[in-house]
């Protein structure tokens, strides 16, 4: 491989060696080789580390600090060669993927997307000069590929309460086999927070599709099991970091609509002696920072048993 050379150029000729810039023009002289080596690779279907890819080991040695010549000079930038190698060739070849191949719909295929991403942003140390416009493409790629998702995948038809009632309806399973897909999707939008900037995962998750999509569906359950259910699911695919920093006992602008809903659930579950249920919604109402509604709630109907569940 060309590194192997540039390696035995720097031990024999260092001050030629740099006085080249070599290590400013392996990067793309190491483009066409990588990318016949990642023919066949696919990101999405089978992750593997890069870290155990030939060329990747090949190029950490010949980068490796304690392996270069003793008269290194401080004009040696060999340490720059393998993050701008997943700059130029890694991170674009992922774009396509994001833009072309990957499917948002598919569990496995967005926890081997964002394990692969977070890895390189974690683990790899990006140039400055490069990093930000490598990363931004590939991040504005994958909230447009998302937001194309929620805009022409997520469809939950609205049926006639009367004619839904027959679980075993085709309306009724096919309505809920089409709010299941967007909570699917829900979740694997979230998966992308901590990598994601937190206010697109936000708005794509929340204000567009629960807001907009799921939470109509669920106003039209009645309270009870199903409705539980589905709330339960929607709480368990939200970040808990989101709710830690919260102050004066609100939740998310965007959850309170979805928390004025469990409130109603819960007058209603508590009006028809469903004791259970009703702690049920209120502990939601807890996990996602609503902490006001549920003191309120308790001082209402006078639940001081409950009042543990909000920490004081």
């Amino acid at each position: 491989m060309s590194s192997r050379r540039a390696k035995e150029w720097k031990e024999k000729f260092p001050d030629s060696y740099c006085d080249a810039y070599i290590s400013f023009c392996l990067p793309k002289l190491l483009n066409p080789l990588i990318r016949v080596h990642l023919i066949s690779w696919n990101p999405l279907e089978n992750f593997t580390e890069l870290e155990e890819m030939p060329w990747f080991r090949a190029i950490e040695e010949f980068s490796d600090a304690e392996n270069v010549s003793e008269s290194k000079r401080d004009d040696d930038h060999d340490d720059e060669v393998l993050p701008r190698v997943i700059e130029k060739t890694i991170l674009p070849k992922i774009t396509a993927f994001v833009k072309s191949v990957w499917d948002p719909l598919s569990t496995s295929q967005t926890k081997n997307l964002v394990q692969l991403c977070n890895n390189i942003f974690v683990k790899q140390t990006l140039s400055k000069n490069e990093s930000s416009r490598a990363r931004e493409d590939l991040m504005n790629t994958v909230v447009l590929r998302m937001k194309k998702s929620v805009e022409e995948d997520v469809f939950i038809p609205l049926y006639p309460k009367s004619t839904v009632e027959d679980k075993s309806s085709l309306r009724s399973k096919f309505q809920e086999r089409r709010f299941w897909s967007a909570v699917k999707l829900l979740s694997n939008v979230v998966l992308w927070d901590g990598i994601v900037q937190e206010d697109k995962v936000r708005d794509l998750g929340l204000s567009k599709l629960l807001n907009r999509y799921l939470l109509l569906n669920i106003l039209n359950t009645p309270p009870g099991p199903d409705n539980i259910q589905k709330c339960k699911k929607v709480v368990a695919c939200l970040p808990e970091r989101w709710f830690q920093d919260l102050r004066g006992g609100s939740t998310l602008p965007e959850l309170l609509n979805f928390s004025q809903h469990l409130l109603q659930c819960a007058h209603a579950l508590h009006k028809d002696n469903h004791s259970d249920e009703t702690k049920e919604i209120l502990l939601l109402l807890v996990k996602i920072g609503a902490l006001h509604i549920v003191e309120d709630f308790i001082e209402e109907h006078k639940l001081e048993h409950l009042k543990a569940m909000t920490g004081k």
